[in-house]
């Protein structure tokens, strides 16, 4: 650990203030202030980026108890510092840089190996693969998750312990030049893994061999000594050889002067891949059986079996760890689970870091009800059962919970950990201890934890994904799974294009456009939206009871959920003279505050929003009624509040009528100005959805409408590249039947007889799920291992059927992806003469959500 008085020499920054104890120790890195976890020697970076300031965040962290800081020298801060008193201040040119150059000084202090990961696809995977195949003969310290980003690398590297751990495996990711340079100097790897060379983040280079040469800066420098790579991929073996990096390659052609030769068995039967493989170097030969058939989980396979070749551990017991490797979940569920509790799964791993993680998702969790943690004994620490459990007891109190469950021999011999007193200010916790999984399953009750946000933490050779099935609600073989990363970063893209000052108001109306309205409510409060926008009272009233507290406009509100609106501080879009009168009505004038008696919070009418009609001539105020609308507004102040004023364009989208639209943008100007006047004062000014925020970025004005955009599809046709899809709708095959010729397929023969005999699969989904009935008869496709499969028949209430006889290898329960990535909505809604956001928004509550997250 280093002192704070010795870090301004190592990240090449100046004193502002100094710490009430210069001496004291930096334990841990803090980038975001609603993730602090333990504030003592907590240090904080206020990092700078497009969307983002983390100096506005500093009364914030200070009023959390964190007192050291690094910040901008041109910043100014909230406050002088006399605000932070006894906190101590670094100011540096760039605080990214000092965090980086932090990590570097740490790294230095291990002088163990470490293994350093990075090219196209699999980086995580095969991280995660080989620290599992390594574990036993390592104490391994890796990147959580998939940590390879310019800040994701420096907190990896900071969580080695010289004293502890004798491996470091760190991934590393670039996206445009410039950035390799600086995560090498902060890893420092001895030896490194090249996965492959790919299409990802092209758009950064000027070309594939451009990138290669930046991926290849990580592997240099007088301690590196190895990279294990693929001879088949001729840019990266001629790139290795050319910068005389050296290397152990492999292949899978025989004949090539590659170190090491797998041959792969074409016999192999479905799910398992046998091979050979043949080490010139050490006159090794031997067989393997890798437990799966998918060409990309081979491949990861194949650089790990490199590795743990060239150390020479027994071919039988590679075998042994081979078959013990089971798929990587490298992200946090979220699942309704039963008697209306809510479960986050996350049984991928338990080592510190991942712990920490989770409980900071934990901790994010706005829905009412206690919170409790299941855990199991936490692996690959290398801190001593003493220390190890002592911090993870201290973790538990700044993220909410109440309730341990702990499972395992080692959580059970420190448990005197988790009964001590919690710090001021958080309640007690209660706790239980199980010596393994089998022993709390046997005592389990549901109904223990009903209505409880339960975190199910557990390394996976505890089998925790037992304790989610039992308490995970009925589940239906169709799933929408909802990328709550993806849906972050979409917000991110549309939040670099606006104008600075710029709010934003994101819509969650329509159940969030299928995706689920409360866990995207919630992702979006975390990420500092300044409103949300419903369709109906009622989606309101579900937010505010599941905790939600960010503003809410209700674009369709009856006359009679004004009561609704006021209680749950819930803001109506007014649109006319008829629903203006109602409102008025519902406060009247005798309830408004006089100097004896000023009116309370609770009976004060909830702000309105004034949608003004300038073409889209469906709802709103026209301009000739903005003489009587500004008398309203001028008679009653107090009791029409007004927080907005708001258009809707007709074509947004459309450049062919880009015209019209500058037209109603006029018209706002014009009318806004009226009300304005009237009311004396400025009030927000909106009229931009999705497409337009991206195609009229002068019209900004101060704040815009995003919708569709957030989840993944691109309505201004311009910006596709640049978004991630946000939901994947899968389902499962219920079975496959081989379909003699001139037989038919469903309901009403409509599936026609062919002449050849076909396979066809029927899968668990219908239009009871949303799944539309146009898409029967060919018109529909689904995914199946990767390859297309065309609708066969009418569309049902509850299964479909499409013909797989060209994909041999599927079979029941195997998984058909309905739409996501290969599959976009737009090109399934082109199909059926609708757009995507029917599709979307089609999908039935009954279809089960599960919300992911890295």
């Amino acid at each position: 650990m280093f002192v704070f008085s010795a870090l301004p020499a190592l990240i090449a920054g100046h004193l502002l203030q100094s710490p009430a104890d210069p001496a004291v120790e930096v334990r841990h890195l803090v980038l975001d202030s609603r993730r602090v976890g333990l504030p003592a020697g907590a240090l904080f970076f206020a990092l700078r980026g497009p969307s983002h300031n983390g100096h506005r965040y500093l009364p914030e962290l200070y009023d959390q108890g964190v007192r050291l800081f690094v910040v901008e020298e041109t910043a100014e801060l909230p406050g002088s510092l006399s605000a932070y008193p006894g906190a101590g201040i670094i100011a540096v040119k760039s605080p990214l840089a000092a965090l980086q150059a932090l990590a570097a000084a740490h790294r230095a202090e291990f002088s163990g190996p470490v293994l350093a990961i990075t090219g196209s696809n699999g980086k995580t995977i095969v991280k995660e693969w080989l620290a599992q195949l390594l574990s036993p003969d390592e104490d391994i310290c890796r990147s959580p998750r998939s940590y390879n980003s310019q800040v994701g690398v420096p907190l990896s590297a900071w969580e080695l312990n010289p004293e502890r751990h004798t491996l470091g495996i760190f991934e590393a990711g670039i996206s445009e030049v410039g950035e390799m340079a600086r995560l090498a100097a902060i890893i420092q790897p001895t030896e490194g893994i090249f996965t492959n060379l790919g299409t990802a983040h092209d758009a950064g280079f000027a070309s594939s061999q451009h990138k290669l040469a930046e991926k290849l800066q990580l592997f240099q420098g007088p301690q590196f000594r190895r990279l294990f790579y693929c001879y088949d991929q001729p840019l990266v073996r001629a790139a290795v050889a050319q910068r005389n990096i050296p290397g152990l390659s492999w292949t899978r052609h025989a004949g090539q002067p590659a170190d090491l030769y797998f041959a792969l068995d074409p016999n192999s039967t479905s799910g398992i891949t046998s091979l050979h493989a043949r080490y010139a170097r050490v006159r090794l030969e031997a067989a393997f059986t890798l437990p799966f058939s998918d060409e990309p989980s081979i491949e990861n396979a194949l650089h790990c079996l490199a590795v743990l070749l060239h150390r020479q551990v027994e071919p039988a017991e590679i075998q042994r760890r081979l078959a013990r490797l089971h798929p990587v979940a490298m992200r946090l569920e979220m699942k309704l689970g039963r008697h209306d509790s809510y479960l986050l799964d996350d049984t991928y791993n338990n080592d510190l870091a991942g712990l920490a993680l989770a409980l900071n998702a934990l901790s994010r969790q706005s829905r009412p009800g206690r919170r409790t943690l299941i855990l199991s004994d936490v692996l690959e620490s290398g801190l001593s059962g003493e220390e190890l459990y002592a911090r993870v007891a201290a973790l538990l109190p700044p993220a909410g919970v109440t309730r341990l469950v702990g499972i395992g021999p080692e959580i059970n011999r420190y448990r005197h950990f988790f009964t001590l007193a919690p710090p001021a200010g958080h309640p007690p916790l209660t706790a239980d201890f199980y010596p393994d999984t089998e022993a709390f399953l046997a005592s389990l009750d549901p109904n223990a934890f009903a209505r409880e946000v339960i975190l199910v933490k557990g390394a996976r050779r505890f089998g925790f994904e037992r304790i989610v099935a039992a308490l995970q609600a009925q589940q239906h073989g169709t799933v929408l799974e909802v990328n709550l990363d993806a849906l972050s970063h979409n917000l991110q893209h549309y939040r670099r294009r606006l104008q600075p000052g710029t709010k934003l108001m994101v819509m969650v109306k329509a159940f969030a456009y299928g995706a689920g309205s409360y866990e995207v409510a919630s992702l979006l409060e975390f990420q500092r939206a300044d409103y949300l926008a419903v369709a109906y009272a009622d989606e309101g009233v579900a937010l505010r009871e599941a905790g939600i507290s960010l503003p809410i406009m209700v674009m369709n509100p009856a006359p009679d959920s004004f009561s609704t609106l006021q209680h749950y501080r819930l803001e109506p879009e007014i649109f006319s003279f008829d629903m203006l009168n109602e409102y008025l009505a519902a406060f009247p004038a005798e309830a408004q505050p006089s100097a004896a008696q000023p009116l309370s919070h609770s009976v004060a009418p909830p702000p309105i929003h004034l949608k003004l009609d300038t073409g889209m001539r469906r709802l709103g105020f026209d301009e000739a009624d903005l003489p009587a609308l500004a008398a309203l507004l001028q008679q009653h102040p107090a009791r029409l509040p007004v927080a907005s004023l708001m258009t809707h364009l007709a074509a947004a989208d459309e450049a062919e009528h880009d015209d019209f639209t500058r037209t109603q943008l006029a018209a706002f100007r014009r009318m806004a100005a009226v009300l304005e006047a009237a009311l004396g004062h400025a009030v927000l000014k909106h009229a931009l959805n999705s497409a337009g925020i991206l195609r009229f970025p002068e019209a900004h004005f101060d704040m815009v409408r995003l919708g569709i955009g957030l989840y993944g599809v691109d309505a201004s046709g311009r910006d596709a590249a640049a978004l991630r899809p946000v939901s994947q709708l899968r389902t499962t095959i219920s079975q496959i039947k081989t379909l003699p010729g001139g037989h038919t397929v469903g309901y009403g023969r409509r599936g026609a007889a062919t002449e050849a005999e076909r396979r066809i699969a029927t899968l668990a989904i219908g239009y009871a799920d949303g799944y539309d009935r146009r898409f029967g008869n060919g018109a529909g496709t689904v995914l199946i291992h990767g390859q297309r499969a065309p609708l066969v028949g009418s569309v049902c209430m509850d299964m479909c059927m499409v013909d797989v006889t060209h994909i041999p290898q599927a079979r029941a329960g195997d998984v058909a992806l309905v739409f996501g990535e290969g599959l976009p909505l737009p090109e399934l809604a082109a199909r059926i003469g609708t757009i995507a956001y029917e599709l979307l928004t089609n999908v039935s509550e009954r279809v089960k959500r599960v919300f992911v997250s890295e």
